[in-house]
Parts: C-alpha cells; structure tokens; sequence
C-alpha cells in the first residue's frame, strides 16, 4: 500500500515536471528567442513637421524596453505613454522585427499669443490646446487681442467670438500662399496688420481676406529690402498700384 502511494506520488511529481518543460518548451523558450532577436534597429517617423526625425525618436523611445521593438509596439498599444508638446497621438507600427513605424499626429494649431511671459497655442475654435515657453516659428503671433481669461483645454474667453473665424481665414491664406508672416496685429476696430520681417501691411478689416493675400504673394519679393508700409485697405482685384511708404 505504502509502495502504490509512493509510486503514485512520483507519477504525480513526473507530470507536474512534464507539463513545467512543455510550457518551457513551447512558450517561455519561442517567447525569449522572439524577444532576442527583435531588437530595435530602424524607427520610420512619419507626420512630424515640428520635430525632426532624431528629435522625435527621443521624446517617443523613453525606455530600456523601447530598444525592443515588440516591447514597443505593446507599449503604444496597450499600455501608458508620455505626452508629447505639439503631438496630439503617437501609433507605433512593427514593419518586420528590426523596424517600426512611427506615425505621428500633431495638434491642429491656428495661432498663439503671450501670457505670463509664455505662449499659449489655441486650434481654429479657439481652445487652447497647449501652452509651451517656447515661439514656434510656423505659427503666427497674434496681438492686439484681449481675454477675460486663459485655460489650458479650454476655450479663449473674447467678446469677439467671430474673431477666431477671421485669425482661421488669414492663418490658411498665409500657408496656402507660403507666406512668411510672423505677426498679425488686431486693433480695437478688428483692423487687421501682418508683419512680414520688416514690411509692416495694412489689410484693415474685412470676412475674407483672399484677394490682398493673393496679391501680397506678387508683392513681397519685389519689395525693397527697408523698413515700409504697405497699405493694402481699400484693395480690390486687379489694382496696379499700392501705396508704400517708410516705416517709422
């Protein structure tokens, strides 16, 4: 009885250590070679334009683990990430074992204007959707505005609400045309001013500015290289002269 409850016991220890080397066998052995060998060689970044490549590699491969590519990928899909300034999403993407993609989604930024000695960046509704101590140079500076009150996440708090809908208009004429304007200027009747270096342009207050920002495309290379105003109020399509005069 005794031997028959030994053998028994032994069959038992046999099993447990048969079922042990199968799952190492089959999953823990295949899990660490997978793991060994899928490490990270090539990241592909793609959608970024505020960041470089090398920039953005570094704000995205945070960890040890991230030297992995399956480690990574798991990470961005499954698990916590940081947050990015600028960046709305990150998707990783494993292209074979050694490669990734990584595609990027910026946050949609219409303008930005100065608070507290840093720059608060607010979308084509005027939400702001990031604040940073740092000026971008491809989004224009807007001045001359006045706030109840700023929140990050939050709406602008303006009794102008249709403001947003003229900084909207201006900011897409200016990327359509490739215009390189680093301020626009409100006053309190809404009177628009662009500053482009040192050409200050009057556009003064209109819906939509297409036909003076068509226009300003022609006029900005042949301008002298000297302070001016251009004074572009009463433009209509199809104009042949434009008032310029020093500025002071």
């Amino acid at each position: 009885m005794r031997e028959k409850r030994q053998k028994k016991k032994k069959n038992g220890i046999l099993l447990r250590l048969s079922k042990i080397l199968k799952f190492c066998l089959f999953i823990i052995i295949p899990t660490l070679v997978l793991l060994f060998i899928s490490r990270l060689e090539t990241a592909i970044v793609e959608g970024s334009n505020r960041y470089t490549s090398e920039e953005l590699q570094k704000k995205v491969l945070t960890k040890k683990t991230d030297e992995n590519t399956l480690l990574l990928y798991l990470r961005y899909k499954y698990g916590e990430t940081e947050s990015i300034p600028f960046i709305e999403r990150v998707d990783i993407e494993m292209e074979n074992l050694n490669t990734v993609r990584i595609q990027v989604y910026e946050k949609v930024i219409t303008g930005c204007i100065e608070y507290m000695g840093g720059y608060m960046y607010f979308d084509k509704d005027g939400v702001i959707v990031e604040s940073s101590d740092k000026k971008l140079d491809q989004v224009p500076f807007i001045t001359g505005l006045s706030f109840n009150k700023m929140v990050l996440y939050e709406k602008l708090d303006t009794q102008k609400e249709e403001i947003f809908d003229v900084i909207l208009n201006l900011t897409q004429l200016i990327k359509k045309y490739e215009l390189d304007v680093e301020t626009i200027q409100f006053n309190s009747d809404m009177e628009v001013t662009l500053y482009c270096g040192d050409i200050q342009v009057l556009l003064g207050k209109r819906n939509t500015y297409d036909e003076q920002i068509a226009e300003l495309k022609n006029l900005l290379p042949k301008a002298p290289k000297e302070k001016l105003t251009l004074d572009m109020k009463n433009f209509t399509e199809g104009q042949k002269r434009i008032i310029a005069k020093p500025r002071k």
